[in-house]
Protein backbone atom coordinates (compact mmCIF):
# COMPACT_ATOMS: atom_id res chain seq x y z
CA UNK A 1 0.00 0.00 0.00
CA UNK A 2 1.17 3.79 -0.97
CA UNK A 3 1.76 6.13 1.63
CA UNK A 4 -0.91 8.25 -0.11
CA UNK A 5 -3.71 5.52 -0.11
CA UNK A 6 -2.83 4.64 3.31
CA UNK A 7 -3.11 8.02 4.21
CA UNK A 8 -6.55 8.57 2.39
CA UNK A 9 -7.62 5.45 4.08
CA UNK A 10 -6.86 6.58 7.41
CA UNK A 11 -8.04 10.25 7.06
CA UNK A 12 -11.37 8.49 5.95
CA UNK A 13 -11.49 6.48 9.34
CA UNK A 14 -11.11 8.75 11.97
CA UNK A 15 -13.91 11.11 9.68
CA UNK A 16 -15.99 7.67 10.85
CA UNK A 17 -15.31 8.69 14.17
CA UNK A 18 -16.47 12.31 14.05
CA UNK A 19 -19.18 13.11 16.66
CA UNK A 20 -23.19 12.56 14.51
CA UNK A 21 -23.85 16.08 14.80
CA UNK A 22 -20.47 17.15 12.51
CA UNK A 23 -21.21 14.69 10.08
CA UNK A 24 -25.14 15.96 9.39
CA UNK A 25 -23.98 18.94 9.41
CA UNK A 26 -20.65 18.53 6.44
CA UNK A 27 -21.77 15.34 4.59
CA UNK A 28 -24.54 14.83 2.44
CA UNK A 29 -26.50 12.05 2.87
CA UNK A 30 -24.30 8.88 1.46
CA UNK A 31 -25.99 6.27 -0.70
CA UNK A 32 -25.89 3.51 1.20
CA UNK A 33 -26.57 4.63 4.84
CA UNK A 34 -24.68 3.40 8.08
CA UNK A 35 -26.37 3.35 10.87
CA UNK A 36 -24.51 6.75 12.19
CA UNK A 37 -26.08 8.05 8.99
CA UNK A 38 -29.73 6.66 9.62
CA UNK A 39 -29.70 7.93 13.55
CA UNK A 40 -28.31 11.40 12.01
CA UNK A 41 -31.50 11.80 10.10
CA UNK A 42 -33.85 10.51 12.83
CA UNK A 43 -36.81 13.26 13.05
CA UNK A 44 -37.67 14.21 16.37
CA UNK A 45 -40.66 12.44 16.60
CA UNK A 46 -38.66 9.14 16.89
CA UNK A 47 -36.41 10.50 20.01
CA UNK A 48 -37.66 9.74 24.06
CA UNK A 49 -36.65 12.45 26.44
CA UNK A 50 -35.33 10.99 29.75
CA UNK A 51 -37.36 11.98 32.70
CA UNK A 52 -35.05 13.35 35.41
CA UNK A 53 -36.57 11.51 38.29
CA UNK A 54 -34.85 8.42 36.13
CA UNK A 55 -31.26 9.85 35.91
CA UNK A 56 -28.65 9.12 38.47
CA UNK A 57 -25.89 11.18 38.53
CA UNK A 58 -22.69 10.09 40.51
CA UNK A 59 -19.67 12.41 40.60
CA UNK A 60 -16.47 10.88 41.31
CA UNK A 61 -13.44 13.20 42.42
CA UNK A 62 -11.59 14.80 39.92
CA UNK A 63 -8.43 12.65 37.82
CA UNK A 64 -4.75 13.57 38.37
CA UNK A 65 -5.40 16.50 36.17
CA UNK A 66 -8.11 17.84 38.48
CA UNK A 67 -10.64 17.32 35.39
CA UNK A 68 -14.26 16.26 36.53
CA UNK A 69 -15.64 13.37 36.48
CA UNK A 70 -19.41 12.69 35.77
CA UNK A 71 -21.53 9.25 35.61
CA UNK A 72 -24.83 9.31 34.42
CA UNK A 73 -27.31 6.58 34.90
CA UNK A 74 -30.40 5.37 33.09
CA UNK A 75 -32.88 3.13 35.35
CA UNK A 76 -34.36 0.82 33.78
CA UNK A 77 -38.05 1.10 32.43
CA UNK A 78 -40.95 -0.32 35.25
CA UNK A 79 -42.52 -2.99 35.64
CA UNK A 80 -38.46 -4.67 35.28
CA UNK A 81 -36.32 -4.80 38.42
CA UNK A 82 -38.81 -2.66 40.71
CA UNK A 83 -37.86 -3.53 43.96
CA UNK A 84 -34.24 -2.77 43.38
CA UNK A 85 -35.21 0.63 41.72
CA UNK A 86 -37.20 1.54 44.44
CA UNK A 87 -33.95 1.14 47.24
CA UNK A 88 -31.85 3.07 44.84
CA UNK A 89 -34.28 6.16 44.85
CA UNK A 90 -34.01 5.76 48.51
CA UNK A 91 -30.21 5.11 48.37
CA UNK A 92 -29.70 8.63 46.25
CA UNK A 93 -32.15 10.26 48.47
CA UNK A 94 -30.00 9.28 51.50
CA UNK A 95 -27.26 10.79 49.61
CA UNK A 96 -26.10 7.49 50.77
CA UNK A 97 -23.16 6.55 48.72
CA UNK A 98 -21.13 10.06 49.09
CA UNK A 99 -17.93 9.51 50.75
CA UNK A 100 -17.76 6.13 49.07
CA UNK A 101 -15.38 4.26 46.72
CA UNK A 102 -15.16 2.49 43.45
CA UNK A 103 -14.02 -0.99 44.79
CA UNK A 104 -13.30 -3.11 42.35
CA UNK A 105 -11.84 -3.11 38.48
CA UNK A 106 -11.48 -5.83 36.69
CA UNK A 107 -10.75 -5.89 33.00
CA UNK A 108 -13.39 -6.81 30.16
CA UNK A 109 -15.93 -7.78 32.64
CA UNK A 110 -17.13 -5.29 35.15
CA UNK A 111 -16.44 -2.20 37.33
CA UNK A 112 -18.09 -2.05 40.61
CA UNK A 113 -18.95 0.54 43.00
CA UNK A 114 -20.31 0.78 46.92
CA UNK A 115 -19.10 0.36 50.71
CA UNK A 116 -15.62 -0.63 51.02
CA UNK A 117 -16.33 -2.11 54.27
CA UNK A 118 -19.63 -3.52 52.72
CA UNK A 119 -18.71 -7.03 54.21
CA UNK A 120 -17.46 -6.32 57.92
CA UNK A 121 -20.85 -5.92 59.65
CA UNK A 122 -19.00 -3.88 62.25
CA UNK A 123 -18.11 -0.83 60.09
CA UNK A 124 -20.16 -1.68 57.54
CA UNK A 125 -22.13 1.93 56.48
CA UNK A 126 -26.12 1.25 57.79
CA UNK A 127 -28.60 1.14 54.78
CA UNK A 128 -31.49 4.02 55.04
CA UNK A 129 -34.22 3.10 56.45
CA UNK A 130 -36.96 0.79 54.18
CA UNK A 131 -33.98 -0.48 51.91
CA UNK A 132 -32.82 -4.26 52.64
CA UNK A 133 -31.41 -6.86 50.63
CA UNK A 134 -34.01 -8.48 48.88
CA UNK A 135 -34.45 -12.63 49.33
CA UNK A 136 -34.28 -15.33 47.19
CA UNK A 137 -37.69 -16.36 46.32
CA UNK A 138 -37.19 -20.12 44.49
CA UNK A 139 -37.51 -18.43 40.91
CA UNK A 140 -36.29 -16.11 38.59
CA UNK A 141 -39.41 -14.62 38.12
CA UNK A 142 -40.56 -14.45 41.65
CA UNK A 143 -37.45 -12.96 42.64
CA UNK A 144 -38.00 -10.30 40.45
CA UNK A 145 -34.94 -11.15 37.81
CA UNK A 146 -38.08 -11.76 35.48
CA UNK A 147 -40.64 -9.05 34.24
CA UNK A 148 -44.43 -9.64 33.30
CA UNK A 149 -44.57 -7.49 29.71
CA UNK A 150 -47.30 -6.51 28.32
CA UNK A 151 -47.32 -7.88 24.91
CA UNK A 152 -48.74 -5.50 22.61
CA UNK A 153 -48.12 -7.96 19.14
CA UNK A 154 -50.05 -10.56 20.82
CA UNK A 155 -49.20 -14.58 20.59
CA UNK A 156 -48.60 -16.48 17.24
CA UNK A 157 -51.90 -18.90 16.32
CA UNK A 158 -49.43 -21.57 18.10
CA UNK A 159 -49.36 -19.58 21.11
CA UNK A 160 -45.36 -18.41 20.38
CA UNK A 161 -44.31 -15.48 21.15
CA UNK A 162 -44.19 -12.51 18.53
CA UNK A 163 -41.28 -10.47 19.87
CA UNK A 164 -42.07 -6.58 19.27
CA UNK A 165 -40.30 -4.79 16.26
CA UNK A 166 -37.88 -5.24 14.70
CA UNK A 167 -37.44 -8.81 14.82
CA UNK A 168 -34.34 -10.18 15.57
CA UNK A 169 -32.97 -14.09 15.26
CA UNK A 170 -31.92 -16.50 18.16
CA UNK A 171 -29.35 -15.94 19.68
CA UNK A 172 -26.64 -18.55 21.66
CA UNK A 173 -28.41 -17.20 24.75
CA UNK A 174 -32.56 -16.97 23.99
CA UNK A 175 -34.83 -17.62 20.75
CA UNK A 176 -36.51 -13.99 21.33
CA UNK A 177 -33.96 -10.84 21.80
CA UNK A 178 -35.68 -8.10 21.46
CA UNK A 179 -36.51 -4.17 22.77
CA UNK A 180 -38.81 -3.17 25.41
CA UNK A 181 -38.99 0.70 25.54
CA UNK A 182 -35.63 0.78 24.23
CA UNK A 183 -33.93 -1.48 26.85
CA UNK A 184 -32.42 -5.00 25.34
CA UNK A 185 -34.59 -8.27 26.63
CA UNK A 186 -34.69 -11.88 26.48
CA UNK A 187 -37.40 -14.46 26.25
CA UNK A 188 -37.16 -17.80 25.42
CA UNK A 189 -41.02 -19.22 26.53
CA UNK A 190 -44.30 -18.96 24.81
CA UNK A 191 -46.64 -16.00 25.07
CA UNK A 192 -49.49 -16.74 26.86
CA UNK A 193 -52.87 -14.60 26.91
CA UNK A 194 -54.46 -12.32 29.50
CA UNK A 195 -56.51 -14.85 31.56
CA UNK A 196 -58.81 -11.84 31.72
CA UNK A 197 -61.11 -10.76 28.86
CA UNK A 198 -60.11 -6.86 28.08
CA UNK A 199 -56.46 -7.58 29.29
CA UNK A 200 -53.65 -7.74 26.39
CA UNK A 201 -51.41 -10.70 26.63
CA UNK A 202 -48.34 -10.79 28.60
CA UNK A 203 -44.95 -12.31 28.28
CA UNK A 204 -42.01 -13.25 30.76
CA UNK A 205 -38.50 -11.40 29.73
CA UNK A 206 -35.56 -10.08 31.32
CA UNK A 207 -32.70 -7.33 30.44
CA UNK A 208 -29.68 -8.61 29.31
CA UNK A 209 -26.45 -7.74 30.34
CA UNK A 210 -25.11 -5.63 27.18
CA UNK A 211 -21.41 -3.22 27.36
CA UNK A 212 -22.78 -0.12 30.13
CA UNK A 213 -25.66 -1.66 31.89
CA UNK A 214 -25.67 -1.56 35.73
CA UNK A 215 -26.62 -4.56 37.88
CA UNK A 216 -27.13 -4.93 41.74
CA UNK A 217 -23.79 -6.64 43.54
CA UNK A 218 -24.70 -9.49 45.55
CA UNK A 219 -23.60 -12.59 47.72
CA UNK A 220 -24.06 -16.40 47.68
CA UNK A 221 -27.74 -16.93 47.26
CA UNK A 222 -30.18 -16.35 49.03
CA UNK A 223 -29.23 -13.06 48.99
CA UNK A 224 -29.96 -10.89 46.16
CA UNK A 225 -28.66 -7.43 46.73
CA UNK A 226 -30.10 -4.36 47.74
CA UNK A 227 -28.78 -2.24 45.59
CA UNK A 228 -26.19 -0.60 47.58
CA UNK A 229 -23.40 -2.29 45.46
CA UNK A 230 -23.68 -1.68 41.64
CA UNK A 231 -21.60 -2.64 38.87
CA UNK A 232 -21.37 -1.47 35.70
CA UNK A 233 -20.55 -3.78 32.48
CA UNK A 234 -17.32 -2.71 31.01
CA UNK A 235 -16.48 -5.66 28.38
CA UNK A 236 -17.72 -8.14 26.45
CA UNK A 237 -21.47 -8.70 27.32
CA UNK A 238 -21.54 -11.54 30.49
CA UNK A 239 -25.00 -12.75 29.07
CA UNK A 240 -24.66 -16.13 31.34
CA UNK A 241 -25.50 -13.71 34.53
CA UNK A 242 -28.47 -12.85 32.91
CA UNK A 243 -31.25 -13.52 35.19
CA UNK A 244 -28.94 -14.55 37.79
CA UNK A 245 -28.65 -10.85 39.36
CA UNK A 246 -31.01 -8.19 39.11
CA UNK A 247 -30.20 -5.29 36.25
CA UNK A 248 -31.47 -1.80 36.87
CA UNK A 249 -30.10 1.03 34.30
CA UNK A 250 -27.31 1.75 31.65
CA UNK A 251 -24.80 3.90 31.96
CA UNK A 252 -26.10 6.62 29.61
CA UNK A 253 -22.91 9.51 29.97
CA UNK A 254 -19.44 9.49 30.97
CA UNK A 255 -18.25 5.47 31.28
CA UNK A 256 -15.09 6.30 29.88
CA UNK A 257 -14.30 7.60 33.54
CA UNK A 258 -15.03 4.25 35.01
CA UNK A 259 -13.69 2.36 32.23
CA UNK A 260 -10.16 3.99 32.12
CA UNK A 261 -9.69 3.47 35.47
CA UNK A 262 -6.70 1.34 36.67
CA UNK A 263 -7.56 -2.55 37.25
CA UNK A 264 -7.62 -3.57 40.43
CA UNK A 265 -4.75 -6.22 41.24
CA UNK A 266 -6.89 -8.29 43.77
CA UNK A 267 -9.29 -11.27 43.36
CA UNK A 268 -11.61 -10.37 40.70
CA UNK A 269 -10.21 -6.74 40.25
CA UNK A 270 -11.03 -5.95 44.14
CA UNK A 271 -8.60 -3.16 45.06
CA UNK A 272 -6.43 -3.69 47.70
CA UNK A 273 -5.53 -0.53 49.48
CA UNK A 274 -7.90 2.39 50.32
CA UNK A 275 -5.32 4.48 48.26
CA UNK A 276 -5.91 2.79 44.77
CA UNK A 277 -10.05 3.55 44.95
CA UNK A 278 -11.60 6.36 43.37
CA UNK A 279 -13.76 8.55 45.75
CA UNK A 280 -17.44 8.96 44.99
CA UNK A 281 -18.13 12.62 45.78
CA UNK A 282 -22.13 12.56 44.78
CA UNK A 283 -24.76 10.39 44.16
CA UNK A 284 -28.47 12.35 43.33
CA UNK A 285 -31.58 11.80 41.11
CA UNK A 286 -31.45 14.36 38.78
CA UNK A 287 -34.36 16.13 40.47
CA UNK A 288 -32.17 17.01 42.97
CA UNK A 289 -30.22 19.16 40.60
CA UNK A 290 -30.34 22.62 39.94
CA UNK A 291 -32.66 22.59 36.78
CA UNK A 292 -29.86 24.43 34.78
CA UNK A 293 -27.67 20.99 36.05
CA UNK A 294 -29.42 18.65 34.96
CA UNK A 295 -28.23 15.68 31.69
CA UNK A 296 -30.99 16.38 29.24
CA UNK A 297 -30.88 13.38 27.21
CA UNK A 298 -33.02 11.37 24.60
CA UNK A 299 -33.06 7.86 23.40
CA UNK A 300 -34.07 6.50 19.97
CA UNK A 301 -37.21 4.61 20.06
CA UNK A 302 -36.96 1.18 19.59
CA UNK A 303 -40.96 0.93 18.27
CA UNK A 304 -39.71 4.21 15.48
CA UNK A 305 -38.94 3.41 11.57
CA UNK A 306 -35.18 4.89 12.11
CA UNK A 307 -34.72 1.99 14.72
CA UNK A 308 -35.70 -0.34 12.68
CA UNK A 309 -33.40 0.89 10.03
CA UNK A 310 -30.66 1.18 12.52
CA UNK A 311 -30.85 -2.21 13.76
CA UNK A 312 -31.22 -3.94 10.17
CA UNK A 313 -28.22 -1.40 8.90
CA UNK A 314 -26.33 -2.75 12.24
CA UNK A 315 -26.88 -6.25 10.97
CA UNK A 316 -25.80 -5.48 7.11
CA UNK A 317 -23.23 -2.65 7.15
CA UNK A 318 -23.55 -1.41 3.55
CA UNK A 319 -21.58 1.59 4.44
CA UNK A 320 -18.38 2.19 1.98
CA UNK A 321 -15.87 0.67 4.93
CA UNK A 322 -17.73 -2.58 4.67
CA UNK A 323 -17.04 -5.62 1.77
CA UNK A 324 -18.78 -8.49 3.20
CA UNK A 325 -22.35 -7.68 5.67
CA UNK A 326 -22.60 -9.86 8.48
CA UNK A 327 -26.39 -10.30 8.18
CA UNK A 328 -26.94 -10.50 11.63
CA UNK A 329 -26.40 -8.55 14.94
CA UNK A 330 -26.38 -9.58 18.25
CA UNK A 331 -28.48 -7.49 20.77
CA UNK A 332 -25.91 -6.32 22.19
CA UNK A 333 -24.51 -4.75 19.25
CA UNK A 334 -27.24 -3.06 18.22
CA UNK A 335 -26.86 -0.20 21.27
CA UNK A 336 -29.38 2.23 22.17
CA UNK A 337 -28.69 5.61 20.55
CA UNK A 338 -28.34 8.68 23.36
CA UNK A 339 -27.44 11.56 22.30
CA UNK A 340 -27.51 15.25 24.17
CA UNK A 341 -30.76 17.73 23.84
CA UNK A 342 -29.14 20.81 22.35
CA UNK A 343 -32.90 23.28 22.01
Amino acid sequence: MTVSRFRTLALRSAAALLPLCLLAAADPPPDRPGPNDIVAAAPPSAWVKIAPEDLLVMDLAPDAKGRARRVVIQLIAAPISEPWVANIRKLAAAHWWDGLAIVRVQDNYVVQWGDPDGEDTARARPLPKGVAPLVDQGSPHRNGYVADLPNHEGPGPLGEFRSPPPVLGPDSYVRNPHFYKSWPMANGLRARTGAVAGVPPTYDAWPVHCYGMVGVGRNLSPDMGSGAELYTVIGHAPRHLDRNIALVGRVVEGIEHLSSLPRGTGALGFYETPEERTVIRSVRLATELPEAERPRLEYLDSLSESFAAYAKARANRQDAFFNIPAGAADICNIPIPIRKITQ
